[in-house]
């Protein structure tokens, strides 16, 4: 691979960007896009235990390691947490559903077991470690998955009805669904593409965070999206998305109750 001229120029919809480093995990990184339609093929044990081994060679704070994952390839209860899951039929297509868990219940019960107090795992520092090293790992699986030629998309609503997919998984006290993982063989008649993010001079600061230098950037990302969202048949600029998905609690989707239902689940999060 002599470049990665044309990921980079995706990746920020700019034909000027060239990123002059030739190496194949940076350009699967580069090439990233979420697939929401899958072909037939299957996702087999043997790459499944390839992805989980992935995921468990992410960091992890003080090796804690306070995650765990539900592989779910049954048709009926993928159908089940498609529903749960705001509708999202792709869900239910996917031969392989990964629903990732904030698991503070293995620390709990190793506590139980040796008869020690955990009292920090009542604490919101606790809750936010969990969520990240689950995000981490699940990200490692991502990519993973695309260096074995699977796609992949990412399912943030599982948040939606929370209690009911701890149900429907039988997920013990102390444990939470953060969110899910679509996996398969991407079906190469999607249509979708590789979209833009903001410029690196809107996130990246040197030293101290300029605002003004950072926000200025923006104008012209939306100007960029708004051209990639018209290829696909969307409407629509970065800013006016970003502010109807943050409007209020009723563009949550149910998730405006997260504190409470953490609470429920056993994670206190004071």
């Amino acid at each position: 691979m002599s470049d990665l001229r044309s990921p980079a120029a995706d990746r920020y919809g700019d034909p000027t960007v060239d990123l002059a480093a030739p190496n194949d995990v940076l350009r699967l990184q580069l090439a990233h896009r979420s697939v929401r339609r899958f072909g037939p093929r299957d996702v087999t044990e043997q790459e499944l235990t390839t992805l989980i081994a992935a995921a468990q060679s992410a960091p992890t704070s003080s090796n804690l390691q306070p995650w765990s994952v539900v592989a779910v390839r049954d048709p009926q209860r993928k159908a089940r947490l498609a529903t749960l899951a705001g509708n999202q039929a792709f869900v239910a297509q996917a031969p392989l559903f990964l629903v990732w868990l904030a698991d503070l219940g293995r620390a709990r019960r190793l506590a139980r077991r040796t008869g020690v107090e955990v009292g920090a795992a009542d604490y919101l520092e606790t809750t936010i470690i969990g969520f990240v090293d689950t995000a981490l790992a699940a990200q490692n699986t991502v990519l993973a998955a695309r260096s074995l030629g699977l796609g992949s998309v990412f399912v943030g609503a599982i948040r939606n009805r929370p209690v009911e997919v701890a149900a429907e998984l039988n997920l013990p006290p102390h444990v939470v669904a953060a969110f899910g993982l679509a996996v398969g063989e991407p079906d190469p008649s999607e249509n979708a593409g590789i979209k833009p993010r903001l410029p690196q001079a809107a996130v990246l600061h040197r030293e101290t965070y300029d605002v003004d230098g950072a926000d200025a950037h923006i104008p012209v990302y939306d100007e960029r999206l708004t051209a990639y969202n018209e290829r696909f048949g969307l409407t629509g600029d970065w800013s006016s998305r970003v502010l109807a998905r943050l409007r209020g609690p009723e563009s949550m989707g149910g998730r405006h109750r997260l504190r409470e239902i953490l609470l429920r689940l056993g994670l206190p999060s004071r």
